[in-house]
């Protein structure tokens, strides 16, 4: 699932499409309301203008030292999240989770927890 939303988010193609190896089509992830992609994202396509936003936002992510634990069709996941504001430099290395469903192996919804949004918004306003 992470490589496929990393390579959408690195990548200048606007294939949807193939979000669809990792999500399911009706998938829905919800971002904080501090951040400045904030909102439920619903199905493919918005799926895909959510990562060209976190493009758009930051010019390097990765997960570092992934854990995840699994209950039935739910995962917990758990890593240290690193981003570089696009727009400033900015550099922000914290904790972060995710609540994970899936349905069928497919990511039908997604709820991340960001360890400080404030931490972030400062950045971003550099």
């Amino acid at each position: 699932m992470f490589e496929v939303e990393m390579r959408l988010i690195q990548s200048d193609s606007g294939d949807v499409e193939q979000l669809a190896e990792a999500f399911h089509r009706d998938v829905v992830i919800h971002e904080p309301a501090s951040l400045p992609y904030a909102g439920d994202w619903r199905g493919l396509e918005q799926l895909a203008a959510l990562f060209r936003k976190m493009r758009e936002v930051w010019s390097d992510m990765s997960f570092d030292q992934l854990e995840a634990a699994r209950d039935g069709d739910t995962v917990f996941m758990r890593c240290t999240l690193s981003m570089t504001c696009r727009a400033n430099g900015a550099r922000i290395v914290q904790p972060f989770a995710e609540v994970l469903h899936f349905d069928n192996d497919l990511l039908v919804d997604g709820t991340p927890f960001y360890f400080d949004t404030a931490e972030i918004v400062a950045a971003l306003e550099r």
